[in-house]
């Protein structure tokens, strides 16, 4: 399939124009060809961080609803759906629903040399991806902040039983795939991990941020119920298989709720009936 050459988004052979951004369609590239401008972009700030991102005339990105901090006035916006047919359009807006995000992203493009700053909901740090043709991540529910209009993101339901059921993050995950720059963010500090073929790491569900799509994801009992019950920890923990990068978060929001909480009795711990949250499609953002 064939690309925009102004912002990077898959054509459908018969289409005569560019259903993201509306160019006319006159020569298109395929899309393991193409590859988005350079954004030019600061990342300022610890644990408040904020992007800053210059754009050249002409120059696209788009962000979930609610992250922009501020534009310059030539700096227009337009909010729309993914995808790029209507079926597109509409089952991207079911999962998106059913993740208790926005239906629609806002796209931003600059009229001229102008500058838009994003930023998360809550304390935390921002992560940039450069990503090539066919290269995907993987990341939690509402870690995306924004990104160039070439990446393509998609709602990822987890294959396995075992994983949907018992994970805090429940069966759905956020998928981004190049070309292009995506930014992301999560709370706390960022650790990164890269796995050799086969390695294996053990990680608390919430505190998982991000991993290539390279990196297997499954969720596993771990020890028994006297140390589920009373050591502080829960029954099932992610495990990840490499090969692929991982990023993992040091605070997660229950574990801030739980420590802003006025009646919380004792101890950075939780029980099992948290560790079960995910039966209930509870998150650990």
């Amino acid at each position: 399939m064939a690309v925009c050459l102004r912002c990077g988004a898959p054509i459908p052979d018969a289409a005569k124009f560019c259903g993201a951004c509306g160019t006319p369609v006159r020569e298109n590239v395929p899309a393991a060809a193409f590859v988005p401008d350079t954004l030019d972009y600061s990342i300022q700030g610890d644990n408040l961080q904020i992007a800053r991102v210059n754009l050249k005339n002409g120059q696209e990105v788009y962000a979930e609803a609610g992250k922009m901090v501020y534009k310059t006035t030539n700096v227009g916006w337009d909010t729309r759906m993914t995808g790029q047919t209507l079926g597109e359009k509409l089952l991207g807006a079911f999962r998106r629903t059913v993740t208790g995000e926005s239906l629609f992203v806002t796209y931003f493009r600059a009229d001229g040399p102008g500058e838009v700053g994003f930023a998360g909901s809550y304390p935390g740090k921002i992560q940039a991806f450069r990503l090539a043709p066919g290269q995907g991540i993987l990341a939690q529910r509402d870690a995306f902040l924004f990104a160039q209009p070439s990446v393509q993101l998609t709602v990822a339901f987890v294959k396995k039983l075992g994983a949907g059921f018992f994970g805090g993050e429940g069966f759905i995950l956020e998928k981004l795939t190049g070309p292009g720059t995506v930014f992301i963010h999560a709370g706390g500090d960022f650790v990164e991990f890269t796995l050799a073929q086969g390695q294996r790491m053990q990680v608390e569900t919430g505190n998982i941020v991000a991993f290539d799509d390279t990196v297997d994801y499954n969720i596993e009992f771990v020890g028994g119920i006297k140390t589920a019950l009373f050591g502080g920890e829960g029954l099932f923990l992610a495990t990840l298989t490499g090969p692929g990068r991982i990023i993992l978060q040091s605070m997660t929001l229950q574990k801030l709720r739980r420590e802003l909480a006025p009646a919380r009795t004792g101890g950075d711990s939780h029980n099992a009936i948290d560790a079960l949250s995910g039966l209930l499609g509870g998150s650990e953002d």
